[in-house]
């Protein structure tokens, strides 16, 4: 299945503890470029999710953007009386070893380190809570990109079935273009009454024949048309690889016109060019 690399998801929890909100976003990238914006307090999470993206994701640029809102009644804060009675130690220790040494004050205490603890909810609660939240809208993500990714493949599809249309076109009008060329030449030589050896009048009958042939590249744009069709089919990323053949193809277009020898085969190369580079650009989309 064709997944685009185009999408976005959005997901939010809510609980006691407060609300988290995660934000996907993805577009076309040549390799696999996630970018995060995390709270601080969830950062050590970021290791995590990249992994998630690299082993889900093979291309994209992946902008992930994760918020957390704490409830307004976090449980407040409270003293922890095993730090502050270390300290009161300490503090002893520096009256004693020094007695003019001027002591804290109450606020000096509660800001050192350790001495006032958070009553709030467990952070790997909300870290958890925030992995399961990431997956979720991972999945959400990617399910977006192979809807887009169906939508790609029906206009490729649309516009292989129109250059089968223009090798079938010129394939009809190979032997009216061979007999006009045979038939202009004849009628150049009777203008200008020349007399030609019948040997070296098929001679060069026969070279403006091969050089008006383009059997070959009609069967080459056949073959790289199916292969597409299959590529379409198949499992994984298949971009770049569409991506080579529309080169492919578009080397096959570029050789029927510098065959071309009537106006009808130039006009079906211009437009099978324009088809090709129309799928070129669908294809940039596709992972």
């Amino acid at each position: 299945m064709v997944h685009s690399m185009t999408a976005f998801a959005r997901q939010a929890h809510d609980d006691d503890w407060g609300s988290l909100q995660i934000e996907l976003r993805s577009v076309n990238q040549r390799y696999l470029e996630p970018h995060f914006r995390l709270p601080e307090s969830l950062r050590d999470l970021e290791p995590l999710f990249r992994e998630a993206l690299r082993t889900r994701l093979a291309r994209g640029k992946v902008e992930c953007s994760l918020r957390f809102d704490p409830a307004r009644d976090d449980g407040g804060l409270a003293v922890s009386r095993e730090r502050l009675a270390e300290l009161a130690r300490a503090l002893a220790e520096v009256r004693d070893a020094v007695p003019d040494a001027p002591m804290p004050d109450a606020l000096a205490l509660l800001d050192h380190p350790g001495v006032l603890e958070s009553q709030g909810p467990d952070l790997d609660t909300i870290k958890a809570a925030a992995v399961a939240l990431f997956q979720a809208t991972l999945d959400d993500l990617i399910a977006g990109r192979a809807r887009e990714g169906d939508k790609l493949a029906g206009l490729i599809r649309e516009r292989l079935a129109a250059v089968n249309g223009q090798v079938a076109e010129v394939r009809r009008l190979m032997p009216q273009i061979l007999a006009r060329q045979r038939a202009l030449l004849l009628e150049r030589l009777e203008s200008v009454k020349a007399e030609l050896d019948p040997q070296r009048l098929e001679a060069e009958l026969t070279l403006i024949a091969q050089k008006a042939d383009v059997d070959e590249e009609l069967d080459r744009l056949a073959t790289h048309v199916a292969e597409v069709e299959r590529q379409l089919t198949q499992k994984g990323p298949v971009g770049r690889r569409l991506d080579f053949l529309m080169q492919e193809l578009n080397r096959e277009a570029n050789t029927l016109s510098s065959k071309s020898v009537v106006a009808s085969t130039t006009r079906c190369a211009v437009e099978l060019k324009v088809l090709i580079e129309q799928m070129r650009e669908q294809i940039q989309n596709i992972e």
